[in-house]
C-alpha cells in the first residue's frame, strides 16, 4: 500500500538535493524560478494548479476583471525548467526528524523544505462571522463574492417585501486595510457608473457601503498622510467609514457592533485579520502567533534544513521587531534570496543575511485616485499615484497573457465606465443561509 502511494506521488528519484516548496504564492513561485535546476531537484506543492495575483482579487470580486486575468498556470511558467515537478495536492503534516512531508497523495522525503503557505483569514474565534461573512484570499473567494453581489441586485429587482428594501443592497467591509479600501472604492464606482444602467428600477441611493475598522485610521500600514488622503477620497465617494469600531456578531442579516449599534446587510466582507497557515508536526516552539520564527537567512529557528518565507515567516530584526509587512514584496524578495543562496548554504558557505528593500506601498481608491508611500519619505496622491499603481500591478503579473488581459480590461473600463464581468456563472448561497434565501424570494405584494 505504501508503495502504491509513492507511485501516486510519482516524483522521480534523484542524486541531487531535493527541494520541496509548499505554496505557489509570491514567495514559493520566486523561489522555484530562482533555484538552479542543474544543482537541485525542485518539487512544488500547491492546492491549486495556478498562481494567484492576490492584489487584484478585489477587481475580480467587483466584476472589473475575469478570474483568469490574474491567474497563471504553474506548469506553463516552468516549461524551460528541466528538473521541476509540480503536484496539485494538500500537505497533511511534516516530520522534521525524518525529513518527510506527508501529502494527500503520499509521503516524500526532502533535503530542503521551503514553507511559503502565506496566511489565511483570521476570524478571531467569531464562529458566526466565519459562517456568514465572505473572505477575500483566493480566486474562489472572489468568485463567490461576485456571485453574492450580483445576486443581491437580481433579488432586489424581484423584491416585493418592503421591510428589507431599505437595506438589502447594503455592503459592509470589515477591515480598512488595502483590501477593504480598494474594495470600497470599486463598489462606489460600480454604484455610480454601472448599476443604475443595469437596474433602472432600483434606487441605488439606498445602497450604503460601510467600511469598518478597529483602529483610528484607514490603511494603518501606510503613512498617516496617505491614510488621511485615502479616507478623504472614500468619503467624497459616499463610503460610510466607521473607525475605532469593533464588530461583535453577525447573523447573516444584521451585523452588531460592540457599541450596540446594528447595521443591516446581506453581504459582509471580512478582511480584518490573517493568521499563518502551518502544519501538524511543526514543534510549537518554532512558532509565534501562527508564524514560523526564522533566522536572518530565512531558516526556521530549530531546524537545519527548513526555511519559511513570506507571510508565514516571522523574522525579528531591529528594523522589523514584529516581522516584515504582510505584502507581496517581502515574499518576492525572500524567494529570490533563497533561490540565489540555497546552494551556498548547502555547501556550508557563509552567506549574507536577508535584507528587505522597502520599495514603498500603494493603494488605489478609484479612477484617478490612489495613494503611494515611496522611498525617501515621498508620499503621493491622486492621478500620479494612480498611474504608478497601474504600472506596478501590470508589471508584476506573472505572464504576458495576464498583462495583456488586465491592461485591455482597464483600458475598456477607462473609456466606457463598463465593467463587463457582471456574470453569475455559479450561484452562491452561503452556508446556513437558507433563511436569507427565503427572505429574498418572499413576495408580500401579492403580485
Amino acid at each position: 500500500m505504501e508503495q502504491m502511494r509513492q507511485i501516486t506521488l510519482n516524483i522521480p528519484p534523484t542524486t541531487k538535493p531535493r527541494v520541496v516548496i509548499v505554496g505557489a504564492g509570491f514567495g514559493g513561485l520566486n523561489t522555484a524560478q530562482s533555484l538552479p535546476d542543474d544543482k537541485f531537484q525542485i518539487v512544488l506543492f500547491d492546492k491549486h494548479n495556478y498562481h494567484t495575483f492576490q492584489p487584484l482579487l478585489y477587481q475580480v470580486a467587483s466584476a472589473a476583471l475575469q478570474a483568469d486575468s490574474i491567474a497563471g498556470p504553474l506548469r506553463n511558467l516552468f516549461h524551460d525548467t528541466k528538473d521541476f515537478h509540480f503536484r496539485m495536492l494538500r500537505v497533511l503534516s511534516i516530520d522534521p526528524g525524518t525529513n518527510t512531508i506527508n501529502t494527500s497523495a503520499g509521503p516524500l522525503q526532502y533535503d530542503y523544505l521551503i514553507i511559503s503557505t502565506g496566511a489565511r483569514t483570521n476570524y478571531f474565534g467569531n464562529e458566526n462571522m466565519q459562517r456568514y461573512a465572505l473572505p477575500l484570499k483566493t480566486i474562489p473567494d472572489a468568485l463567490n463574492m461576485r456571485s453574492q453581489l450580483m445576486q443581491l441586485f437580481e433579488w432586489a429587482s424581484l423584491n416585493g417585501n418592503p421591510a428589507i428594501s431599505d437595506y438589502m443592497l447594503n455592503v459592509v467591509l470589515v477591515g480598512a486595510g488595502p483590501t477593504g479600501v480598494e474594495m470600497a472604492g470599486a463598489l462606489s464606482e460600480l454604484r455610480k457608473n454601472v448599476l443604475p444602467k443595469d437596474y433602472p428600477a432600483l434606487d441605488f441611493s439606498k445602497m450604503k457601503i460601510y467600511l469598518l475598522d478597529g483602529l483610528d485610521r484607514v490603511l494603518p500600514p501606510m503613512h498617516p498622510k496617505s491614510s488621511a488622503r485615502a479616507q478623504k477620497y472614500l468619503e467624497k465617494m459616499g463610503v460610510i467609514i466607521k473607525l475605532n469600531t469593533i464588530v461583535q456578531d453577525y447573523d447573516g442579516e444584521t451585523i452588531t457592533l460592540k457599541t450596540g449599534e446594528q447595521i443591516k446587510s446581506f453581504l459582509v466582507v471580512w478582511s480584518a485579520g490573517v493568521t499563518g497557515e502551518t502544519f501538524p508536526g511543526i514543534p510549537k516552539e518554532w512558532t509565534e502567533r501562527g508564524r514560523l520564527l526564522t533566522d536572518p537567512n530565512c531558516r526556521v529557528i530549530g531546524s537545519p534544513n527548513i526555511f519559511a518565507i513570506g507571510d508565514i515567516a516571522l523574522m525579528k530584526l531591529e528594523d522589523y521587531p514584529k516581522g516584515h509587512p504582510g505584502v507581496a514584496q517581502p515574499a518576492i524578495q525572500m524567494g529570490k534570496y533563497i533561490g540565489k543562496n540555497l546552494y551556498a548554504i548547502h555547501r556550508s558557505d557563509k552567506v549574507k543575511p536577508f535584507k528587505y528593500f522597502d520599495k514603498g506601498s500603494l493603494a488605489t481608491v478609484g479612477r484617478g485616485k490612489a495613494v503611494a508611500d515611496l522611498p525617501k519619505n515621498i508620499h503621493l496622491g491622486g492621478r500620479l499615484a494612480w498611474w504608478i499603481w497601474l504600472f506596478v500591478h501590470v508589471n508584476f503579473l506573472v505572464s504576458f497573457r495576464n498583462k495583456l488581459l488586465v491592461l485591455t480590461n482597464w483600458i475598456w473600463n477607462l473609456f466606457t465606465f463598463d465593467k463587463g464581468n457582471r456574470l453569475i456563472i455559479r450561484p452562491y448561497i452561503r452556508k446556513g443561509d437558507e433563511r436569507a434565501k427565503a427572505v429574498f424570494t418572499e413576495n408580500e405584494s401579492g403580485s
